[in-house]
Order: structure tokens, then sequence, then C-alpha cells
């Protein structure tokens, strides 16, 4: 069936679909609307899951971890100022292996205020051991959910779904919508490890000495590192019940490029339309889409951007003192085993929500060409107001 539905109708739709069981969640903008369309799936009786109201976001996650520690599928979602609030129980949720699923509508952090997208909030927790997805339509988003469930429960590791604010989260697209029998046939019932039972009492998550504290961490590495081979494992599977497959990145005329723009998020779309237009001028111009940002492909990524001259990285998030936080990966998946490669520049654009326009995508192009090392900065900021 199509529906013509906005993102955070497809994060709701997917998790109905997913047979959620326990719901925890605490609205902010642009979030809203997914525990909205929960509550209201929960309330009709359309979803036959326990929806939990809390006072914050820090309060939605622990929830959730309880119900996931008693053995049930959990859902949360969010945004913004509200994953950052969650930070302390992102790290306990990944740490203890709990399969928790979360969207989270990408918003800017403060301060200054503000309510507009940019990538800031999830890569600021790249770190807590969540695997990450970056959607860029909002037929990707009930699918990634759907995937989400799978990988987490299939490598014991929490997962974020991704989706731009606004842009996605409140835009209708038309989106074909499984039947619930075919979902169930590629998400089964989950089956916990272990599971809190009264009547079979155990410590879970308890104080562990430096005898132990690392080998927890060196297995919980290792969970996230073979979650890459386990998406594409589960994305195929998708793609054969489905027919609709998602790689772990997305190549666009990158075969005999040399100057190969990365972008993540729906900021995608814009590079595919200005590379096509530089295309046209004969330009060997690509674009790759990273949509897996934990675990990083660093070996798939290397592939596809080891024969090109150039990269130009497009950032939505910057790190303070250093450099954009999606820069920072690609040039480690480039340079990890060192030797020479293409020249890597960082173009940072788009925080807070400001439009990324055509223009600053083929401004980065001719920068790169044009310009080389020596034109260019350490961090090049695209659209500033002078």
């Amino acid at each position: 069936m199509k529906a013509l539905i906005t993102g955070n109708e497809a994060v709701s739709t997917a998790v109905k679909l997913a047979r959620v069981e326990v719901i925890a969640a605490y609205p902010i903008t642009p979030q809203t609307s997914i525990a909205e369309k929960l509550s209201q799936y929960c309330s009709s009786g359309e979803l036959d899951a326990d929806f939990i109201k809390v006072e914050s976001e820090h309060s939605a996650l622990a929830t959730v971890m309880g119900a996931s520690s008693a053995g049930v599928r959990t859902f949360t979602a969010t945004s913004s100022q509200g994953l950052a609030l969650m930070h302390e129980l992102l790290h306990w949720s990944s740490g203890a292996r709990l399969p928790v699923v979360m969207a989270n509508v990408n918003r800017a952090l403060g301060a200054p205020w503000n309510i507009w997208c940019d990538h800031s909030d999830s890569l600021s927790q790249r770190d807590t051991g969540w695997l990450q997805f970056y959607c860029e339509s909002c037929q990707e988003v009930l699918d990634t959910v759907l995937i989400a469930f799978r990988l987490a429960e299939s490598v014991f590791t929490p997962v974020m779904v991704m989706l731009d604010g606004y842009i996605l989260s409140h835009t209708a697209e038309p989106v074909e919508i499984p039947e619930p029998e075919q979902v169930d046939r590629f998400l089964p019932k989950y089956q916990p490890l272990a599971a809190i039972d009264p009547k079979d009492p155990h410590t879970y998550h308890a104080v562990t000495s430096p005898e132990y504290f690392m080998e927890f961490k060196q297995r919980q590495f290792e969970a996230a590192r073979q979650a890459e081979a386990v998406a594409r494992e589960v994305s195929a599977d998708f793609a054969k019940q489905f027919g609709r497959h998602y790689a772990l990145t997305e190549s666009f005329m990158c075969e005999d490029a040399e100057t190969i723009i990365v972008a993540a998020g729906t900021s995608a779309g814009t590079g595919r339309y200005v590379v096509r237009r530089l295309r046209e001028q004969g330009r060997r111009v690509g674009l790759l889409r990273v949509r897996m940002f934990r675990p990083f492909p660093f070996e798939e990524i290397r592939t596809l951007l080891g024969g090109a001259a150039r990269v130009a990285v497009l950032d939505q998030a910057i790190s303070p003192g250093s450099e954009g936080v999606l820069f920072q990966e690609v040039r480690s998946a480039l340079y990890q085993a060192g030797g020479s490669g293409p020249e890597i520049y960082d173009f940072v654009t788009g925080l807070g929500g400001r439009d990324i326009l055509p223009s600053y995508i083929e401004e980065m192009v001719e920068k790169v060409e044009n310009g080389g090392k020596a034109g260019l900065a350490r961090v090049n900021w695209l659209g500033l107001k002078s």
C-alpha cells in the first residue's frame, strides 16, 4: 500500500509494524509528532504496546532500557537538547548491550537556541556506542527503522536512526507501506539472550572492577565492528523481501570521477543535482552519500574514494578546535593505512538550518579544482553572511 506521509509518520508506522511492546518518549520539536502518533496507535488499539509518559528525555531512555532488560522490543525518539540530555544513558544502554531503537530528528544544539536542522546533535554522540544511520527520504526512514530493529537484535547493540528536521520530518512523500505479515517474516519476535525475571534473580549492569572492565568494552567494540557485516546481510534480506536495497554508502557517478563530494542526509539530493549539472559541462564529478556512520565503513569508503584526485566533504556539524566531524572520519578512512591518496578538503555549511544551496556545492567543487591546498583553509565555511 502506498501512502503520502511525512518522515515522522514513517517512523511511527514502522514502529507499529515492528510490533514494539514498550514506548517511552518526551515531546521535543521537531520530534513531537512521532510520539503523538504512537500514543494514538496505542490508545486506539492499533498497536498493543505500553506507552509510558515521562518527565524528560533522560527518563524516556531509562524507561526503555528497563523494558529492554526485561526482554521486550522497545522504542523512543528525540531531538537536539533531548538527545544531549540522554548522554549518560546512551553509554549505559550500549554498554549493557540493549537493542533499543531510537529515532533522532536532527536539530541544532544551542546556544543560541535553534529548532532547525543540522547534524550536531547526533554526531556529538558518535562515541557512545550506538550504531547510526542517516536517511535521505521518507521511504528510507520507514525501511531503516525496520532494518534497525533486526540489526540491533542481531548484534545486541542499540541503533539510532536519523532524519533531517523539517526537511524529512514534516515533509510528505509517497511511501510504500509493507503488509504486517511481510514485516513479521522479516522481523520475528525479539528473543533476548537474558532478561530480568523476579523468579530467577540475577544482577545486571553492576559495578565491575579493573580486572574485568576492559573485557566488557572489547566485546562491545567487537559487536559494533561486526555490525557492518551484519548490516549488509540484513539489508540483503530486506531487499529480497521488499525489493528495496540499502547499502552502507551510496555512490553516484563516482566510477570515473576526479572530484567526489561526500555528504550525509538530505543534502545528498542537492549534491546529485549539482553533479548532474556539472556532468553536462563535461566535468568529472561524483557524489558519495554516507548512510551508515557507525560503524564507519572504512574499507568501502576507501575503495570508492581512492581513485579520485580530490574529495570535498560537506559537513553539517563542526568540532570546535578541530574540524568537521564527517571530514575527520572520511580522512581517517582514506589515510589510516598510510601512503598516498586523493586530496581531501573540509567544507562546513547548513548549520542551524541554513539552506544548503546548489551554488554552495558548486563553490566547493570550484575551490577544490582550482584552489588546491594552497588556496584553502583547514576548515572552509560556505554561506556565511559578510
